[in-house]
């Protein structure tokens, strides 16, 4: 037997009010997932335990089957073993985001989805400027960096809020505040006058893009716990394709091979065509293959009612109806987003989402679409998400 995951990040939500209460799900044409969902097992999960953040690191650590409440200490150290980048004893990371204020408001979560290369030379700079044996920046993707900072532990204390979570809203009430916050207060003062003028953003908005104007940390956390290896947990050899560290860096926790396939990409340019069949073709090797979909996420986060239904279809399209036409008598499907985006508030939320089991053994639980509603209507419920990878390979 061959397993495909594949997880569409964010893809649920709550009803649009102006789009008649319906939800992105219920407003995209999934011709291949509600055919899949007639015939499988259709019902909720929930993958964020209770008064546990719900971001996509936890939510997909439940997914790939290990409980968040036992092996989960914070986002940006998963992040950092993602991009290689080491935790000693005495240093901690934060997420370090690259974003826009405007008038003292969060104009830009992720600069305009700023391009790894103009993200990468920005880093290099603040490194350069800001940089010392206590503090150094690693770059990532896009927007999304590493801070890493020694000596200084108790600022894993400061209370962080993710930009994403405050669009067009003063920062000021949104800055690091509490024990441990001077530290990283300064850091982001203090890039706001490296990146005023560096030629990224000279060139930025000379092209009217949106400019890189100060550096966002959140997300602290120290070393984590060593978790089990997937193959000695589950007995299966697999891989992963994501375009975000965050999925490489659990796949690397947990022994799993992190596929390079090009053109897969953590915003709405992804391949969804090559990552498709890259992963596909994995599936001759491993035994299982993991596949992540950032777009959908990153839509949501941006408030694009319109991205986001598109990605959600071109996941249809380009990735669930080449998994129908595999070998249908050997390949058993998982399809569920991690958590929930609403459109509405523009960042995570902890509410359960429609998942799908779907190919031999698996019956039909009288789901007519892959929707929010249709999965609650089965009546099937999965209260503890790390459970779902034992019912798929069960």
């Amino acid at each position: 037997m061959k397993y495909c995951v594949l997880i569409i990040d964010g893809a649920s939500g709550w009803p649009l009010a102006a789009h008649g209460g319906k939800t992105c799900l219920e407003l995209a044409h999934t011709p291949n997932m509600d055919a899949m969902a007639k015939a499988g097992a259709v019902g909720l999960v929930c993958n964020v335990p209770p008064r546990m953040e719900p971001s996509s690191a936890c939510a997909c650590m439940s997914v790939l089957g290990y409980d968040p409440q036992v092996y989960y200490r914070g986002r940006s150290a998963i992040e950092a073993r993602g991009m290689g980048v080491p935790i000693n004893e005495g240093e901690v990371v934060f997420r370090c985001n690259l974003v826009a204020v405007r008038n003292g408001r969060m104009w830009s979560y992720s600069c305009g989805h700023i391009s790894t290369g103009e993200g990468r030379a920005l880093i290099a700079s603040l490194n350069e400027k800001l940089g010392s044996d206590e503090v150094q920046f690693y770059p990532g993707v896009s927007y999304r960096h590493i801070c890493k900072i020694k000596g200084r532990e108790d600022a894993l204390l400061a209370s962080c809020t993710p930009p994403h979570d405050i669009p067009d809203k003063a920062i000021d009430e949104f800055l690091p505040r509490g024990p441990g916050s001077d530290l990283l207060r300064e850091l982001m003062a203090r890039s706001e006058l490296v990146l005023r003028d560096h030629l990224v953003n000279i060139e930025r908005r000379a092209r009217g893009d949106i400019p890189a104007t100060i550096v966002w940390l959140f997300w602290g956390s120290g070393k984590i716990p060593d978790m089990p290896v997937f193959k000695e947990v589950y007995g299966l050899d697999a891989a992963i394709t994501s375009g975000v560290d965050i999925m490489r860096g659990l796949a690397r926790m947990i022994g799993m091979q992190v596929l390079d396939i090009p053109g897969v990409t953590g915003d709405l340019d992804n391949d969804y065509v090559a990552q498709a069949i890259g992963a596909l073709e994995a599936l001759e090797e491993y035994d299982m293959v993991v596949i992540h979909v950032e777009a959908t996420d990153e839509a949501a986060h941006a408030g694009l009612v319109k991205d986001k239904i598109e990605a959600i279809q071109r996941v249809d399209k380009e990735i669930v109806s080449r998994l129908r036409s595999w070998d249908k008598e050997v390949l058993r499907v998982l399809i569920l987003p991690d958590h929930p985006t609403p459109i509405k508030t523009q960042t995570h939320a902890a509410d359960p989402v429609p998942f799908m089991l779907w190919g031999p053994g698996f019956t039909a639980s009288g789901a007519k679409r892959f929707t929010e509603a249709e999965a609650k209507s089965t009546g099937i419920f999965i209260k503890e998400g790390y459970n779902i990878m034992g019912r798929l390979i069960e």
